[in-house]
């Protein structure tokens, strides 16, 4: 076992595992090999993504708000009252009731959206945009991330909260299990369109691809027969870009529990999208100029780590992309 460290994290190599992307096919051949060696570089935080607009929810609350109204509503029960004597009676116990009613507060136990959302914003715009002028007056010039981050739409693994991303720091496509299809301009053209924007435009210098653990996605894979019938519109045909690594820790792992299975198959799916990745010729060009770095990642919100894995790459006369790589896991 051996150390090494990034940005300030103590990381533990172990022994490195097989992982065959067998689909990779490029010329001239190449050789993609794991490169342990240079950190991640250090997370930047006055580059700008977004200009954020000036504050359209100002809301007030004052102590008094509504007492006035209240306390002369009480007042003029016990005016009629003194009127009405014949009513004291019958209607004592139920201005006590009224009273008690109005004083007790009731908590609203319904969600409400449009609350939830204000509220978060105030918090934002006082926590966060108000104490941080210089950076969000870069924000409003433009955008130069230096990653660009492929993690899944589970709500349980934000990338900016995990990686504790600024604002500005990183370009972000999230989807179900995080998968990143094969170069494909019809079928695909979205994500296509992210990655080129962000290697060809943003000039990003590394691509992250991000697994965690207990993904639906995931879990739908290894659920789904794939024998041509279909219980849903879209979920299938997209998670099946990942059926490799189906196959691979099945022949891997056959006596594995399922979760276990789930877990392998968490990793080995992003080693899918690293090899889908070089499917795209803008990614590979990068790569061989060094100016472009590819990422694996796995987080588990159960266990509260972090594992990452790089991926080297180049040209060569004398190797070829059979195997893209032996996967080497930091541990956090």
């Amino acid at each position: 076992m051996s150390t090494a460290s990034i940005n300030g994290w103590s990381i533990s190599s172990i022994s490195p595992a097989q992982s065959s992307l067998k689909k990779a096919t490029l010329r001239p051949s190449i050789f993609a090999r794991l490169n342990s060696s240079p950190s991640p570089p250090s997370l930047i935080q006055n580059k700008p993504v977004f200009a954020a607009p000036a504050p359209i929810i100002t809301p007030t609350w004052r102590e008094d708000m509504g007492k006035d109204s209240y306390e002369e509503a009480i007042e003029g029960l016990k005016n009629l009252l003194s009127e009405k004597g014949e009513l004291k009676a019958v209607a004592a116990a139920k201005v006590e009731q009224i009273t008690a009613e109005l004083q007790t507060e009731t908590p609203d136990t319904k969600f409400n959206p449009v609350e939830r959302i204000k509220t978060g914003y105030i918090q934002f715009k006082k926590e966060k945009y108000d104490k941080n002028p210089a950076l969000y007056g870069e924000l409003a010039k433009g955008q130069s991330p230096k990653f660009m981050v492929f993690a899944c739409s589970d709500s349980r693994v934000c990338p900016s909260h995990v990686l504790d991303f600024q604002p500005g720091e990183a370009f972000v496509v999230r989807n179900v299990a995080n998968l990143v299809p094969p170069y494909d301009k019809t079928k695909y053209s979205g994500v296509g369109a992210a990655i080129e924007y962000a290697v060809l435009h943003l000039k990003v210098e590394y691509i992250v691809v991000i697994g965690h653990s207990a993904c639906g996605g995931i879990k739908g894979l290894l659920s789904f027969p794939f024998d041509g019938t279909s219980s849903t519109d879209f979920i299938e045909d997209w998670v099946k870009i990942a059926l490799p690594a189906k196959s691979k820790v099945k022949s891997d792992h056959g006596g594995a529990s399922d979760a276990e299975l789930c877990g392998h198959c968490e990793k080995e799916a992003v080693n899918v999208s690293l090899g889908n990745l070089l499917t795209y010729p803008f990614v590979r060009e990068g790569l061989v100029k060094k100016t472009l770095g590819l990422k694996g990642g796995y987080y588990d919100f159960v266990k509260g780590s972090f594992e990452l894995w790089g991926l080297e790459f180049g040209l060569s006369p004398t190797f070829s992309v059979k195997d893209v790589a032996t996967i080497l896991h930091w541990k956090l």
